[in-house]
């Protein structure tokens, strides 16, 4: 799990690299409110270069697809703050399911992002079998004795062949 609160960059320069030096810094994310004042951090750290050009050379808790070599996404910051105030699980969910969608994490609007995850995401299950059985539960008001004769399996397959999936312990619903 990557807790975006820890997420962290090994910033030094390219001039420095080339000239065969590897001279930077972990910087924590947490300490910055946006990229803008990250910047000026890796600029005061790498004052004595005129103009530099930063390397990111290792990083930390930063999703795919909001960093690389020499760039960190704007939205890196809207991510976090966004999940801030999530609990863990649901901070991992999200990260499940970004992983697993067609959104651009770099590019889309994570507040969009995150309302069309809470339309999606239906819980933290062991199996998807316990995900059939919370449904025949909250949707179908059988009688105990049928509940004995249901097949949870088959309907559990039923269920994820083409209305949910189930990834890492978390079940979505396909939009």
């Amino acid at each position: 799990m990557k807790n975006l609160q820890e997420a962290h960059i090994y910033v030094g320069t390219y001039s420095k690299y080339n000239n065969g030096s590897l001279f930077g810094k972990w910087l924590e994310l947490s300490d910055y409110m946006d990229k803008e004042d990250f910047l000026v951090a890796c600029k005061e750290l790498h004052s004595d270069e005129s103009d530099p050009e930063f390397i990111f050379q290792d990083w930390g808790n930063i999703p795919e697809g909001l960093i690389r070599e020499s760039w960190l996404s704007e939205n890196f910051f809207a991510l976090r703050d966004t999940l801030e105030n999530e609990a863990e699980n649901t901070q991992e969910a999200f990260l499940v399911w970004l992983n697993n969608s067609n959104q651009n994490i770099d590019s889309d609007d994570i507040s969009s992002l995150f309302s069309q995850f809470e339309d999606e995401y239906r819980g933290v299950y062991d199996c998807e079998e316990d995900f059939a059985y919370q449904m025949v539960e909250d949707c179908y008001n059988l009688p105990e004795f049928a509940k004995t004769y249901f097949d949870y399996e088959k309907f559990a397959r039923d269920l994820f062949c083409c209305d949910f999936w189930f990834d890492d312990g978390f079940v979505f619903q396909r939009a």
